[in-house]
């Protein structure tokens, strides 16, 4: 399948597996912003999209920053529609203890293309409620795990 990318910048990367197999595409930043404790900020791709017919791309965090600085994706994933011809943003937040210095050429986050459906929507007076899980939710499970429930 192909992704059609256009460079908005001559410092635009085109997105890239690290490696084979990989689900993920690398988003790399094209400009230098710091991120405060707390801060969330809009970092610039410099790349535009044309996904193809019934995909979206999710943007998502990557691992290592996450780790090693707490910083991640606010709107996690962010959804990319296919129709969506703008530049590719992510924002970032610094849940961290220190500033973040976000550099031109950074590996920022992922991009995941993946197909979706469209639903007709249809308002009904009532739904199937004979369900084993019913209106649980928010909780309902517990937190313990299936082996310590089974002891």
């Amino acid at each position: 399948m192909l992704l059609k990318v256009r460079r908005l910048s001559e410092a635009a990367v085109l997105p890239q597996y690290a490696h084979p197999g990989d689900a993920g595409l690398d988003l790399v930043s094209i400009e230098a912003q710091t991120l405060l404790p707390g801060e969330s900020q809009l970092i610039r791709t410099g790349i535009a999209l044309e996904l193809p017919e019934g995909t979206e791309a999710q943007v998502r965090p990557r691992s290592g920053l996450a780790l090693k600085h707490q910083i991640t994706v606010l709107n996690t994933p962010g959804t990319i529609d296919t129709g969506y011809r703008g530049e590719i943003c992510v924002i970032l937040i610094n849940h961290g203890t220190k500033p973040f210095q976000v550099e031109p050429g950074m590996r920022i986050a992922q991009m995941v293309i993946t197909s979706f459906i469209q639903v007709t929507v249809e308002a009904v007076e009532t739904l199937q409620e004979n369900t084993a899980r019913a209106d649980g939710g928010f909780g309902s499970t517990g937190v313990a795990s299936l082996a310590s429930d089974e002891r």
